[in-house]
């Protein structure tokens, strides 16, 4: 299996530290509103990965964190007339249920900055101690000029960059040694939360917590740090200062980043009124439509959000439904018996899809490729698996279609819903008009229904409905 690392900018075959383990920390979301969409891509995406991986026999530990402590939470705090843990916890139990509706699996551990402060104090303490950490006046800064491979990630020219800060007049730039040395620890401000440390009371900066974070729950050195491309510098180069001249050893072997989404190929912005957030899609979309949509290209490839793009994910989840269900009444109420000859040749040929799936997932999780070989696979159901089938070739084609969407994070046979009583008895008193041969009263209440967001579906196993 190949993943494209983005320290190297090329594709690398992946080697896990310890065989059979992979250790893998994703960049969560700064808890100060709803998530958007755009948070949504990397959550899909390498949980796809994840997915992928355990798929594949892998044992994975994987953390993603959330940011409960920073300027915007402060603000929100602010304005609302509340405290910064209450914003926080808020909007943590509201990124949990959106991940839920995306069918995103619970990482390993989701920590949060707010509970690893004593280890930032540390980290930042042996910082200043190896000599690559200063304090002036209460903030403690990274200097930059003394860890030679500072840029490697980002692959910056860093003679360019400080020639480009020098311009740059802000309050407590003047205090830095380097124009391109940033925060680790900063001091409190009236109002804002706080802790104490050996430099005074203030907060940790933002890039020192996730260094912290990855080094307790995953160790000195790890598989795989992912995150947005929009995060490879500043954040995930600064990530690699901190934790290398810290600990003395690389901090990540191979770095995944996913590229941006663009909402009608305009970047997504409040300003220009094309900013949704997950609840938004929610509200109109089965967020299972959603996750095919993010699915459908690969991950380094910028996507594009738009209605007709969604419109036509929300009819591909359907072609995937409406296979699977037909393969699970077959396999309830098709033929008994062993299969045949030919049946048992075309359960072979179904399982062979998953190998192909495997060969497309393996060449840097291009799950847009292995998505079109699901539709091949449901394209084969359909075509071969028909009214006649033996209950157990059914069965055995829904367990490939369902192990396939299963690593993708799709679900193809969802739990039914119950509908309330007057819907019930709407259905049976159609049923009845049909028994009785009233078509035009059978019709009505069919359009009534429809009205209601109901369609029947007659099949020979008797009425069927499902939501439109």
């Amino acid at each position: 299996m190949k993943i494209f690392n983005t320290a190297s900018m090329r594709k690398e075959e992946f080697v896990p530290i310890t065989p059979g383990k992979i250790t893998m920390y994703v960049c969560g979301p700064t808890v100060y509103n709803f998530i958007h969409i755009g948070n949504a891509r990397p959550m899909i995406v390498f949980d796809t990965f994840r997915r992928y991986m355990e798929h594949k026999g892998y044992e994975v530990n994987y953390v993603s964190n959330f940011t409960d402590v920073d300027d915007k939470i402060i603000k929100a705090a602010i304005e609302e007339g509340t405290t910064t843990t209450e914003i926080s916890e808020r909007y943590i139990r509201e990124c949990l249920k959106d991940m839920e509706g995306m069918n995103i699996e619970p990482a390993t551990y989701h920590p949060r900055a707010t509970q690893e402060i004593s280890g930032m104090i540390a980290m930042i303490g042996t910082l200043i101690d190896k000599g690559y950490a200063y304090e002036k006046n209460g903030t403690v800064y990274f200097s930059t000029r003394k860890d030679k491979n500072y840029g490697e990630l980002s692959h910056k020219n860093l003679d360019d960059l400080r020639s480009g800060f020098r311009s740059l007049k802000v309050s407590g730039e003047d205090e830095k040694e380097d124009p391109l040395d940033f925060v680790l620890w900063k001091p409190k401000k009236e109002g804002e939360p706080y802790w104490e440390s050996p430099w005074g009371q203030g907060r940790p900066g933002w890039h020192i917590e996730c260094s912290v974070m990855a080094k307790r729950y995953l160790g000195d050195t790890i598989d795989i740090h992912a995150g947005g491309e929009d995060l490879i510098f500043p954040h995930h180069e600064n990530e690699i200062a901190q934790s290398t001249c810290a600990n003395g050893v690389p901090f990540a072997h191979y770095w995944m980043h996913n590229a941006f989404l663009n909402i009608d190929n305009k970047k997504m912005s409040k300003s220009l009124g094309n900013f949704f957030t997950v609840r938004d899609i929610s509200r109109k979309y089965d967020l299972q439509v959603l996750r095919l949509f993010m699915l459908s290209a690969h991950y380094r490839s910028p996507l594009n959000f738009s209605d007709k793009l969604m419109e036509s994910a929300k009819v591909s989840l359907e072609r995937i439904r409406t296979a699977a269900e037909h393969l699970k009444d077959l396999a309830e109420n098709g033929k008994g018996g062993e299969m045949t000859d030919a049946e048992k040749a075309v359960l072979d040929e179904a399982k062979g899809y998953i190998a192909r799936f495997d060969e497309k997932m393996d060449d840097d999780n291009n799950t847009a490729d292995a998505l079109s070989v699901v539709f091949e696979l449901v394209r084969f159901a359909n075509s071969n698996v028909t009214e006649g089938a033996t209950k157990a070739l059914a069965q055995g084609v829904l367990d490939v279609l369902t192990e396939l969407c299963d690593v993708l994070g799709i679900i193809a046979l969802p739990k039914k819903e119950s509908l309330d009583d007057e819907i019930e008895s709407l259905i049976e008193k159609r049923q009845a008009a049909r028994k009785a041969r009233d078509f035009a009263t059978a019709d009505r209440i069919r359009d009534e229904l429809r009205a209601q967001g109901i369609e029947l579906l007659d099949t020979k196993e008797g009425v069927k409905w499902k939501r439109i």
